[in-house]
């Protein structure tokens, strides 16, 4: 079963930080990506880039309208994803505790949401 790992953070608690403090968090993530990939369950893991380059496609009236930034307001914002093929929910869940926003981002406003994905690869 694969299932999607949504890595959240809270813009406002980044911006309260020092950027030593923000570097100090963000070099801790790398090993533990690698103890993520380790387990060799690891399809897909990427970080999302700065909100300021996000943009939003909506059909209206026909046509497609393009706006800035992400869609919803929000408190939280996903800030990373990855796709994990796990033998069943338990698995899903120990290896999705392994990612950086489960194990280090209380500071950050870091929180991962997993969920079970139907998985279809078009040609």
């Amino acid at each position: 079963m694969k299932y999607l790992g949504l890595a959240y953070f809270t813009p406002e608690k980044f911006a309260e930080m020092s950027p030593d403090e923000v570097k100090a968090l963000v070099s801790q993530c790398p090993a533990l990506d690698e103890k993520m990939q380790a387990t060799g369950k690891m399809l897909v893991s990427a970080s999302l880039g700065d909100l300021e380059t996000w943009k939003t496609l909506r059909p209206r009236a026909g046509k497609t309208h393009v706006t800035d930034g992400p869609y919803t307001e929000a408190k939280e914002v996903v800030g990373g994803l990855f796709i994990i093929d796990a033998d069943d929910a338990d698995e899903a869940l120990r290896i999705a505790s392994m990612h950086p926003a489960a194990q280090i981002g209380d500071v950050g406003g870091w929180a991962v949401e997993l969920i079970p994905m139907d998985f279809y690869l078009g040609r």
